[in-house]
């Protein structure tokens, strides 16, 4: 899975980037420090089923503490968007090509209103987040829908189902299926017929709507713990009722994590508190101690975890599923506990687990065991999150 972040310049998204995966990213007060995408693994977390079988688990791939998994992922910190990027303005043609590889977006927004559209920095509230907000979705519903209009003079004479594959065609390179298409097309009598027979005003509500369905994205209200921007983050989820939108503190996660793999503190990302480990030098404390009274107390974590997990099992409907050899030891057959974690969509069965461990495995599936209650199950059977599942192959 590979998720992108996204932004106006300087809103936080690099130390966002920094505290999901411990990275290096370049941050700094000036807009486009970001220029190339920064690549980086981060983490979604699940209850780990050793948890029940009493022994430690080896995962191959991400990690285990306290009890919690951690499931790697790709993340992408890609350069900051401004206004009229789509057409081509700042870095706007690199962004937008950039984010597309991704499944899902994560608008990580300035909360604080201390930056404006363009990275500039204004003091905290200085300038209404709600605008950058709704900038950003129609950036990059412009630039699909300029896309779509390249286009239309190839379905001008073809059918409607014709018209259809012509612009799934199109937008293949955007990371958007045929079926997703469909989607749309179906959703509404306005995208009825040849797509070059629509309006403008449709060729954007098309644009718009294929980008919900093929890119969702959640808000990361950045900088919560600024003045104003709780009282910001109220204003847009009464407004925005139907958007996920998430009070976050970057850079107090990256505090934390780091003073974590210093040794200084035990932290579990995602977790309400932390525990101090030795003696801390005063100015280290005070920081500590700020981000527990201001950010862990008031909303529970510093929200990067919690963003991280929404995408994961809200926006893309994932499942996280535990494939081994041996069904009594959950374990592989060298004897490793529970070593791997497949994230599937949710709906996947036996069947495509199978596939997903290995083609060959796929191909030669006879049938699988749920190792909790030891019952065979065939291909199409559908799975559970945390099940653990042994594959039979002729």
């Amino acid at each position: 899975m590979e998720i992108a972040l996204v932004g106006a310049p300087n809103s936080g998204k690099s130390t966002f980037f920094n505290a999901a995966t411990l990275g290096n990213a370049e941050v700094g007060n000036r807009p486009f420090v970001t220029i190339k995408p920064n690549e980086g693994i981060a983490y979604i977390k699940v209850r780990c089923p050793h948890n029940e079988l009493g022994k430690e688990c080896n995962p191959k791939h991400g990690y285990c503490k306290n009890g919690w998994r951690f499931v790697p992922i790709k993340l992408w910190d890609v350069a900051g968007l401004v206004p009229q990027a789509w057409q081509g303005k700042g870095l706007g043609n690199q962004f937008l090509n950039d984010i597309m590889q991704a499944q899902a977006l994560i608008h990580v927004l300035d909360a604080s209103g201390s930056t404006d559209t363009e990275g500039n920095i204004v003091g905290a509230g200085n300038f209404d987040p709600e605008i950058t907000l709704t900038f950003l979705e129609k950036e990059i519903a412009y630039w699909i829908k300029g896309i779509i209009e390249r286009s239309l003079k190839e379905v001008k004479h073809v059918s409607a189902d014709a018209s259809v594959k012509i612009l799934a065609k199109h937008l293949s390179g955007l990371g958007i299926s045929e079926d997703q298409v469909k989607e749309v097309v179906n959703s509404s009598d306005e995208f009825k017929g040849r797509a070059s027979e629509w309006n403008a005003e449709s060729l954007l509500k098309f644009a718009e709507r294929v980008r919900e369905i093929s890119k969702p994205m959640i808000i990361a209200a950045n900088k919560a713990d600024l003045s104003v921007a709780e009282q910001n983050i109220e204003k847009l989820k009464e407004k925005y009722s139907s958007k996920e939108i998430i009070p976050v503190s970057a850079e107090a996660e990256l505090a934390l994590r780091r003073a974590s793999e210093s040794g200084l503190i035990e932290y579990v990302p995602g977790e309400s508190d932390f525990k101090e480990l030795k003696d801390i030098p005063e100015n280290q404390k005070k920081a500590l101690e700020y981000i527990r009274s201001k950010v862990l107390k008031k909303f529970g974590s510093t929200g990067v975890q919690y963003v991280l997990n929404s995408v994961a099992f809200e926006l893309l409907e994932l499942i996280v599923v535990f494939p081994v050899e041996d069904q009594n030891k959950w374990s592989d057959s060298k004897g490793n506990v529970l070593p791997d974690a497949f994230l599937l969509k949710k709906g996947s069965t036996a069947l495509d687990l199978a596939y997903k461990v290995h083609t060959e495995i796929g191909k030669r599936f006879v049938a699988a065991i749920d190792c909790r209650t030891g019952q065979k199950i065939g291909k199409e059977t559908q799975l559970k999150h945390l099940d653990v599942i042994k594959i039979i192959t002729r």
